[in-house]
């Protein structure tokens, strides 16, 4: 499906582009060049519009005791991180007024007042891009179904570490949470509908 309607009040949502996930360089099938750049220019054109920028980073404590609960049959997140891992990309920073949340779980809403910073703006749409697409994008398109906002995912400013994940994703879940389509395709929408 392709992009149709952004919301006057719609706010762009990055997911984890931080030192450590762009840093892997098993990502695929976009690398973090490509993402980077196109996140860059949708949030060039969110603050351009005067519309919201939110910044999400993940971080755990070094010895793992704020990770989530719970068996698994993955790696442990107790495992270390080396200094800086989760600090946003300066390509992305030194914008005062976007918003930054920092999670310590998949989803960018569980634990957090992004909720909150959304509605307290007004927001009604959010607009999805980041690292990993079957991780802490699906998880945050998710919840913002469920919260109740209107969702659109950036596909191409988004990536993942497994190339059947992301498309899994991409093709299976996302049209059931929202719409689908190209930076290119959501930064002339905005245009359009801002002008």
């Amino acid at each position: 499906m392709a992009v149709t309607t952004l919301d006057p009040r719609t706010a762009l949502v990055l997911v984890d582009l931080q030192n450590g996930t762009l840093g892997n360089p098993a990502l695929v099938p976009y690398t973090a060049a490509e993402v980077l750049a196109r996140a860059g220019q949708l949030a060039d054109t969110f603050r351009a519009q005067g519309l919201p920028v939110v910044l999400v980073r993940v971080t755990f404590a070094a010895d793992g005791s704020d990770a989530t609960p719970g068996r698994v049959d993955g790696p442990s997140r107790s495992r270390s991180w080396p200094e800086g891992w989760d600090i946003i990309v300066d390509e992305l920073t030194g914008h005062p007024e976007d918003i930054v949340v920092t999670k310590r779980n998949w989803g960018a809403f569980h634990g957090t007042d992004l909720d909150l910073q959304l509605r307290r703006r007004g927001i009604t749409q959010v607009v999805l891009a980041g690292v990993a697409t079957s991780i802490g994008v699906e998880s945050t398109a998710r919840a913002a179904h469920e919260h109740g906002y209107h969702v659109t995912l950036a596909t191409d400013a988004m990536t993942d570490i497994d190339a059947e994940t992301h498309r899994n994703s991409v093709e299976r879940i996302f049209p059931r949470l929202g719409e689908t389509g190209a930076t290119v395709e959501i930064v002339e929408l905005l245009d359009k509908t801002r002008a």
